[in-house]
């Protein structure tokens, strides 16, 4: 199922750095690379599974099983989550990114908790749009296997018409990664003031087995509200989202770092066309399932609800930080270290991958993420060193400047 929007960065938005040598180390993970591959298609030989478009059939009968899956109080809990503010809570909170263009502004927050699956605060702000046609958007399974090049395959696998919940299950690929499979459910729920909430989370359901040739994602907690920005032609949509599919943790954040801003350009290219085209009437499959789903909020979590959205204005975020388009900018480097680093991290997304690697391998990748972090972290203090220098600069201007004018008195 693909309701909610989550994307894993492709490996190819990797911009890496290397301080010298890896070749040996790199050509020790190309063949683990190359025995993993020779690995997996022996094993795929002996068990062959269904292909990932096999038609299931949807048993409305076990609507009382799903009903209570995803509850009120899972709404409720998801408007406080949503209600925080990570750019003010300091103490809990760790800067991702924040950048935009002419029409998308995105920014993202991930969690300090060293416990459990990485948890991210993210807010995505579209001009020109509506509520309506961003739900839709964000609803609609059958467009976004025209632009998700990382979705094999989606289909519903039960409904409860009463409850309003859908369970669905999408295959996702990933640049050398084994396929993930998520088995979801969600609900859909519309408060007084239009604000729209989804809420997901993992299941298992008899129509979606498990298979030999996809990784099953163990855990997924994911919840976003649609919302109009205040005095703008812009709509807002907040996230909250954690899950566990089977990437190193350590991973996976660096994953989502370098290659969400990539992403979101390309969804809101997307999100153009899909506007462009959109005609009242017109709606796909999974559109018309949601529409005919999609619930009031009670009046008891309604009472919950902040009386303004707290949304963030395009016009109010012009101040964003520079480093975010330096670091957007391509360093030059020999070609020999370029193939030295692509192919230390395809060995290190292999490994790190499976979890089943031996203890030569999982020293070796320790070690590789430990100079990646290192290259970060002296980027980092370059930066914060050519920040100090300029401010220095400045501020010795100033103190010319008023011994200036003292003198002139």
């Amino acid at each position: 199922m693909e309701k909610p929007h989550f994307v894993i960065p492709h490996v190819a938005y990797f911009q890496l750095r290397s301080t010298g040598g890896g070749f040996a180390t790199a050509a020790a993970l190309l063949l683990l690379l190359t025995f993993h591959f020779l690995f997996r298609r022996l094993r795929h030989r002996r068990f062959p599974c269904p292909p990932p478009d096999s038609p299931v059939n949807v048993d409305i009968s076990s609507e009382s099983r799903i009903a209570g899956i995803i509850t009120e109080a899972d709404l409720g809990e998801l408007i406080r989550s949503l209600d925080s503010d990570p750019a003010k809570e300091r103490e809990n909170w760790d800067d991702v990114i924040s950048k935009k263009n002419n029409s998308i502004l995105y920014q993202a927050w991930r969690h300090k908790s060293t416990t459990g699956p990485p948890k991210y605060y993210s807010v995505t702000t579209f001009t020109k749009s509506s509520p309506e046609i961003l739900r839709d958007f964000y609803m609609d399974n059958e467009f976004r296997k025209d632009w998700d090049s990382t979705i094999v395959s989606h289909e519903q696998v039960d409904v409860d018409g009463t409850s309003g919940t859908e369970i669905g299950r999408t295959v996702k690929k990933f640049p050398f990664l084994t396929p993930r499979e998520y088995v979801l459910a969600w609900r859909v729920w519309e408060g007084k003031d239009g604000r729209v909430y989804c809420f997901v989370k993992e299941c298992e359901h008899p129509h979606a087995p498990k298979q030999r040739n996809y990784v099953r994602v163990s855990h997924f907690r994911s919840g976003w509200c649609i919302s109009k920005v205040p005095g703008t032609d812009s709509c807002e949509i907040r996230l909250v989202h954690s899950e566990l599919n089977g990437m190193n943790v350590e991973m996976a954040k660096l994953a989502f770092a370098k290659g969400i801003w990539n992403y979101v350009c390309k969804m809101d290219r997307a999100f153009r066309r899909y506007s462009d085209a959109y005609s009242g009437g017109n709606y796909s499959p999974s559109v018309l399932s949601m529409r005919s789903l999609i619930q009031k909020v009670p009046p008891s979590v309604e009472e919950q609800l902040p009386s303004t959205p707290s949304g963030i204005s395009v016009n109010n975020t012009q101040q964003i930080s520079s480093r975010n388009t330096k670091k957007g900018k391509m360093t030059k480097m020999p070609s020999g270290k370029w193939i030295a680093n692509g192919l230390l991290v395809a060995g290190t997304v292999i490994c790190l991958s499976k979890g089943r690697s031996t203890l030569g391998a999982q020293l070796a990748m320790a070690c590789i993420l430990k100079k990646l972090n290192n290259n970060n972290n002296n980027n980092n203090n370059n930066n914060n060193k050519n920040k100090n220098d300029e401010n220095n600069k400045r501020d010795r201007s100033i103190n010319n400047g008023n011994n200036m004018n003292r003198w002139c008195k």
